[in-house]
């Protein structure tokens, strides 16, 4: 079996003014992500996912363009069981000169950034074909599921003092969740105000269910600071991304001054900087987005680091329905994996993209047993949303 074809779709998909919602980055108006098919000459296909940034449509474009005419042309007639070295392949790869690159080299290209969001984007697609050709979902390659369910907890929360707390039991209604997150940060103006948003959230949900908190790097150390040691009386699962993750020392210290767990990660790239994170004491959880990270492959080596760290896993999942089952497949294998997130604001990529759904039910997601990434994309309505 080889390698027969990949493209690269940016999709576009305008969220309705009814579902849209002001956030830290700004009015969130679509959900754009770039999706990867990978064709074989044998007719499997996989489908992988890869994301120019979290909130950010800016780059997508040019992270379809280096799939396409970069990544793409050093795999064609490549066997895609081969993942593991196709990876180093693409990682180690110059730029220019395709024909040297075939696992040699110094890692020109494949350092941070859109590039390592390629890579991922196609090694997903790459273990989605593995499960198909062995009729074996990913998670059993990985080494078998923890449990049949995992835990997930509702990700969304943006309204204000008033309101937030109606809006986080209405995440809990519609899928019996125990546990919720909601953001704060540079959207709510001051660290007071965000405090105010999270103690009106907690006063409302009463002590049974989890809340999270999410600032998106938007804090200053001494802003997250505060705002972490006002709010230790409400009983936090964690504090995500307090500070810029180009900080991870200010993250260590905002860690080391309160006793409100740190998550991070979602901007991460590559097992190197999770390493950092973790050596640096700088974050409890993990939280790789394996659309940015590196993929699947990738993921494996972060989990790793969080087992061997004595940390917890929480992939961050605000994507599309390939990426959203990528990192199911690894938070159901990883020992350090515990819950997954689950977005509860407008995401057509992750809702309509994929014939198949992720339900949740008692605040539960199902780990399916159906080949490969288990989704089956429909291509009109990719096609539908597709940017040049």
């Amino acid at each position: 079996m080889k390698i027969a074809r990949i493209d690269a779709t940016w999709a576009h998909v305008p969220i309705p003014p009814a579902g849209q919602h002001v956030s830290n980055f700004g009015l969130v108006a679509s959900f754009d992500s770039v999706i990867v098919r990978v064709e074989t000459d044998a007719g499997l296909v996989g489908w992988g996912e890869a994301k120019a940034g979290v909130g950010s449509a800016a780059s997508c474009a040019g992270l379809a363009a280096i799939i396409r005419d970069d990544l793409a042309p050093l795999l064609l007639g490549e066997d895609p069981r081969d993942i593991a070295r196709l990876w180093d392949v693409m990682y180690n790869a110059p730029r220019h000169g395709h024909a040297i690159a075939r696992g040699h080299g110094m890692p020109q290209l494949g350092r941070r950034g859109l590039t390592l969001s390629a890579i991922g984007g196609i090694d997903i697609a790459l273990w989605d074909i593995l499960g198909k050709s062995l009729n074996a979902p990913v998670w059993l390659l990985l080494g078998g599921r923890r449990a049949a369910r995992m835990p997930a907890y509702a990700s969304g929360g943006w309204a204000d003092a008033r309101n937030i707390g109606a809006q986080l039991k209405g995440y809990v209604a519609k899928g019996g969740f125990k546990a919720v997150k909601m953001r704060v940060g540079v959207m709510d103006g001051t660290p007071a105000r965000s405090v105010e948003r999270v103690k009106a959230a907690r006063a409302a949900l009463g002590p049974d269910i989890g809340l999270a908190c999410d600032a998106h790097g938007t804090f200053t150390v001494a802003e997250a600071k505060a705002f972490a040691r006002m709010v230790e009386d409400c009983d936090l699962m964690w504090f995500e991304e307090p500070v810029s993750g180009d900080d991870k020392a200010g993250m260590a210290e905002v860690r080391r001054s309160c006793a409100v767990p740190i998550s991070a990660g979602e901007s991460e790239f590559t097992r190197h900087d999770f390493r950092d994170l973790a050596e640096l004491r700088a974050a409890d959880i993990l939280q790789p987005d394996l659309a940015i990270a590196g993929g699947i492959t990738e993921a494996l080596r972060i989990s790793a680091i969080a087992s061997a760290f004595n940390l917890r896993l929480a992939p961050h999942l605000w994507s599309g329905a390939p990426g959203f089952a990528a990192g199911l497949a690894v938070a159901a294998n990883a020992a350090a994996g515990f819950i997954l997130e689950y977005s509860l604001g407008s995401n057509p990529l992750l809702q309509d993209l994929a014939r198949e759904g992720f339900p949740v039910e008692d605040g539960m997601v199902e780990i399916p047993d159906r080949p490969g990434l288990g989704i089956t994309v429909d291509e009109a309505f990719l096609k539908r949303h597709a940017r040049a």
